[in-house]
């Protein structure tokens, strides 16, 4: 490996050098490499997204330098502590460039550590580069950026954690402030979370208009009022959510924190997936300019292109005492492989590479809309009509659980209409409420995104009303659609940052088969159905006979 050839190419070996090969090629390579040094140089100083990305030998031999200012690269260490970062693996060693003492000491995550300068730096450095990456995505008035190796969820019960630690009533008893109350939003994640930081859930429904699923904020503020529950001093906070599967809207986070303010009551916002969109970015900006936001958790891997493992807590410039506290909180040593994994990205993009990165995601979403709303036409659905979700996406599916239930009970047409053709009168029913019916045929409606993702299609959700689910012990009617009684049954699909034209123009194609090859799956399994009925009854009737 190429190790520490910035700083052992020294001027005095540079001069030694010459007497090896002729001084003009020495001096060419030697300014090929003070050209590396300054791209460190510059990172140093500006402490920002550097504007080109850097070339990937420039990142390693960056990591690689840093990495020898750990105790466990140095030449002449004896280690006799109970934790000095051995690694018996030699590919174990590579893939993490020997960075082996983590980050953070037992205080406070983001606490340099004497035998890890290197480790340190690179921490350091992560966070300020996260930090211009909200900035240049629309993310202002922003506090210190704080990345942890750990996933949405866990962070979020982190964050809470610290939420509920910094709360409490007048009489100052901080285990009074046990409530969060939850904008409703079907996953399975934040409701984990809430009872995971040993809190009360308390669920706050959504209200439907339109086909948009929007915040209901007479509900909210109803939940955080009642006094049979303690009013809003038994509520750590309000958690509100930007980024989600449509046909739910971002909440109306900026009402809500105005409401948090007023009420005096935490606020956290789950921005999972919101940082890369600009309109998302800009709600968060507005919401803790005009209100409360206490905090603001995003995931690593969604808005940054990088594996699952990581999240970024960022709370107000005006007001950093959740991230503070977050950061203080958090128990022991952390692995510092969630946060390399982001610095290298946005080394490589740059400051041009993510903007780049973000418009092309808008652009696709937009391109995406247009497609699919044609695909869906053209096979009796509709688009649901959701502006308030700028990546998320919803088709209904009324058209094609109708069909099943008519294949189903044998009324199927048989006019001569084409699998690929659909009569004007489906198209109009798409709007209106279905009934799910009994189905005893595998090609129920609610196997349609397994019918996807067997053709290579990943990320669709498909949804059918009536499904109740109990997660962490609270009941909820309608799961998944984030309403007791959303009316028609839908799929989702999402123009997340790194999707490109081509993607959506492949998955329009294999969608547009999968809806004729369900059709044609669900007759042959009713022919089927039929023609075994129909022995079990010819030999049912002999027997009859012979008795």
């Amino acid at each position: 490996a190429a190790l520490g050839v910035l700083e052992m190419f020294t001027p005095e070996a540079l001069s030694l050098a010459e007497g090896l090969v002729s001084p003009a090629y020495i001096a060419q390579g030697s300014q090929a490499t003070a050209r590396r040094s300054k791209l460190l140089t510059s990172l140093l100083s500006e402490r920002r997204l550097p504007r080109v990305g850097w070339d990937d030998a420039s990142i390693e031999s960056f990591l690689h330098e840093a990495a020898m200012m750990d105790s466990n690269t140095f030449l002449d260490n004896v280690g006799v502590g109970e934790r000095e970062a051995r690694v018996h693996s030699p590919l174990v060693r590579r893939r993490h460039y020997g960075l082996a003492h983590g980050i953070g000491r037992s205080g406070d995550v983001a606490a340099e550590q004497p035998k890890a300068a290197g480790s340190s730096l690179l921490s350091k450095l992560t966070n300020l580069l996260v930090g211009d990456a909200f900035r240049e995505a629309g993310l202002e008035d922003a506090g210190p950026a704080l990345v942890l190796p750990l996933a949405t969820g866990m962070t979020l019960t982190l964050t809470l954690l610290a939420m509920r630690a910094l709360r409490g009533g007048n009489d100052g008893d901080r285990t009074r402030a046990t409530r969060v109350i939850w904008c409703r939003l079907d996953q399975k994640t934040c409701v984990k979370a809430v009872i995971g930081a040993g809190l009360e859930l308390v669920v706050a429904p959504t209200k439907k208009v339109g086909d948009q699923l929007e915040t209901d904020l007479d509900a909210a503020r109803l939940a955080i009022l009642d006094e049979s529950k303690g009013g809003p001093e038994s509520v750590c906070c309000v958690v509100s959510s930007t980024s989600c599967f449509a046909p739910r809207a971002s909440d109306n986070v900026v009402e809500i924190a105005k409401m948090c303010a007023e009420l005096d009551v935490g606020h956290v916002v789950n921005n999972a997936y919101g940082v890369q969109s600009k309109r998302l970015c800009a709600l968060v900006t507005k919401a803790w300019r005009v209100g409360r936001v206490d905090g603001v958790v995003q995931s690593t891997d969604k808005n940054f292109l990088v594996p699952v493992g990581g999240a970024v807590v960022v709370s107000p410039a005006k007001n950093g005492a959740l991230t503070d506290a977050v950061r203080k909180n958090y128990p022991g040593r952390a692995s510092i492989a969630p946060a390399l994994d982001v610095l290298i990205t946005l080394l490589s993009l740059g400051k041009n590479g993510w903007r780049e990165k973000l418009e092309k995601r808008e652009d696709a979403f937009e391109y995406m809309r247009e497609r699919l709303r044609l695909t869906a036409e053209a096979h009796g659905e509709r688009l649901l009509e959701t502006p308030g979700n700028p990546i998320s996406m919803g088709v209904t599916l009324s058209a094609l659980e109708r069909d099943l239930a008519r294949i189903e009970s044998g009324e199927a047409r048989r006019d001569g209409r084409g699998d690929d053709d659909e009569n004007e009168n489906d198209k109009a029913d798409a709007n209106e409420p279905t009934t799910p019916t009994r189905r005893t045929i595998k090609t129920s409606v609610s196997f349609f995104g397994s019918m996807l993702f067997s053709r290579a299609v990943s990320g669709t959700r498909v949804v059918v009303p009536g499904k109740t689910q109990e997660v962490g012990g609270i009941t909820f009617c309608g799961f998944g659609a984030s309403h007791d009684a959303y009316p028609v049954p839908y799929f989702t699909a999402a123009a997340a940052l790194g999707t490109t034209r081509e993607d959506v123009d492949a998955f329009c194609a294999r969608l547009a088969r999968a809806f004729t090859d369900f059709r044609k799956k669900a007759k042959k399994e009713a022919a089927r159905n039929r023609s075994e009925k129909n022995v079990s009854a010819r030999a049912s009737g002999a027997e009859n006979g012979a008795e």
